[in-house]
């Protein structure tokens, strides 16, 4: 990545993918988040554009699930702006000052995000098709009639029609997982976030997650997905950021991040990756990636 190199010392970050602000349904600008004394997010600058699939990685404690949060108004941003859509969620300007909108004004700005979490969530009590159903009926006042139609259509598109009576003690935990996605979707947002969707999972139930991601980049949807499956951001991730210590350090397309890397906390962590993913070859003797 030659890029870096040319790049000044002062600036922590390093842009090696345009901007496309002007169709940004996610701009975001100088964002600052602490916890206490601990500043967590430290100037985030990220434009994510429509159907764009924008893949973020980086090492724990690096700030990514708390931006997600921030771009959901699940946490409450210190600084800078965050607009859905180009309107400014969490704070509005009344009498020439900045100040913390209404949860009214909150849920209209961000109506159009959905958001799945490492862990399912799901109402035990309830079954696959009524945990798809539960926000249909309570946020967006359907006919019963109408709800399960959406909800059944949703279980589809993630592949579990079968088991929409199923209760999610009865499903696996891939297949819960799915269940939330139908969940988020039956909702038509028009941004999807995804913080660790496959983490909770066991390593043969991951597959079946990615695969209904894949399906929704290929549809078009906008997703911002937080992520430690690299062969899924290489694959289907149009940007992919890698942050560090709360500010993006290196912005880029797949191949220039994990192929072409130059910066040195970036070479670091993906060597970290591959080592702890790397399987001993008995015949050779040596370490190979997996």
């Amino acid at each position: 990545m030659n890029a870096l190199a040319d790049m000044p010392t002062s600036d922590p970050t390093t842009t090696v993918a345009g901007h496309a602000s002007n169709a940004s349904l996610i701009d975001v600008r100088d964002l600052r988040k602490r916890f206490g004394e601990v500043e967590v997010l430290r100037g985030i600058d990220l434009q994510i554009a429509r159907s764009e699939v924008v893949c973020i990685i980086g090492p724990s404690g690096s700030g990514k699930s708390t931006l997600l949060r921030c771009l959901a108004a699940l946490e409450t941003y210190d600084q800078g702006d965050v607009r859905i859509e180009g309107e400014l969620l969490g704070y509005t300007e009344r009498n020439g000052k900045r100040v913390r909108a209404s949860q009214g004004e909150i849920n209209r700005v961000r109506r159009n995000v959905g958001m799945v979490f490492q862990q399912f969530n799901l109402w035990p009590h309830m079954t696959a098709l009524g945990n798809v159903m539960e926000a249909l009926l309570r946020v967006q006042h359907l006919s019963r009639d109408d709800a399960r139609r959406r909800a059944n259509a949703m279980l589809e598109t993630v592949g579990l029609a079968h088991k929409a009576d199923a209760y999610p003690a009865k499903l696996s935990g891939g297949q819960q997982q799915r269940v939330a996605i139908a969940r988020a979707l039956a909702m038509e947002p028009h941004i999807m976030l995804f913080d660790e969707p496959t983490s909770a999972l066991d390593p043969e139930l991951v597959g079946e997650v990615l695969q209904v991601m894949k399906q929704l980049a290929r549809d078009g949807m906008t997703m911002a997905v937080v992520t430690h499956e690299m062969g899924f951001a290489a694959q289907v991730a149009d940007k992919v950021v890698f942050i560090d210590q709360g500010r993006i350090a290196v912005e880029g397309k797949p191949r220039e991040v994990f192929h072409d890397a130059g910066q040195p906390r970036l070479r670091q962590f993906l060597q970290n990756y591959f080592d702890r993913n790397a399987f001993w070859t008995q015949d050779a003797g040596e370490a190979g990636p997996a």
